[in-house]
């Protein structure tokens, strides 16, 4: 019976210093390895969200030129357009005087050639 005790007094005096080892030793160690490794993703993630940042924010600036452009193309394009159908009354203009005078002109060939017919036919 009293082997047994030793034999259970040794296997609670090693659990015991297991347990002192572990609280002393393992798990600052364990801790600390954490603490390390936890700082190093930390700057990773930090870095990788700097990257993200960054691609967004020129990604927001190419949009932005991009949607300036735009609206500038379609400024000019206002401003041609406006000009364009300004000019066309006096387009209008100029096409119906020309077509008066074409008419004039055709009016005095044809005035030409009914004085030419009648000499003509005089005889």
């Amino acid at each position: 019976m009293e082997k047994r005790g030793l034999r259970e007094m040794r296997v609670l005096e090693n659990l015991k210093n297991m347990v002192h080892e572990t609280n002393e030793h393992t798990l600052p160690k364990c801790g600390e390895t954490m603490q390390d490794n936890l700082s190093q993703v930390l700057q990773r993630l930090q870095a990788a969200n700097d990257s993200v940042c960054r691609l967004q924010q020129k990604e927001q600036e190419r949009k932005k030129i991009h949607n300036d452009h735009l609206i500038a193309s379609k400024k000019q394009h206002l401003l041609q357009w406006e000009d364009f159908m300004k000019e066309q009354p006096n387009k209008r203009a100029e096409v119906d005087e020309e077509h008066r005078k074409a008419m004039e002109r055709l009016k005095e060939q044809y005035a030409e050639m009914e004085k030419d017919l009648a000499k003509f036919s005089a005889f």
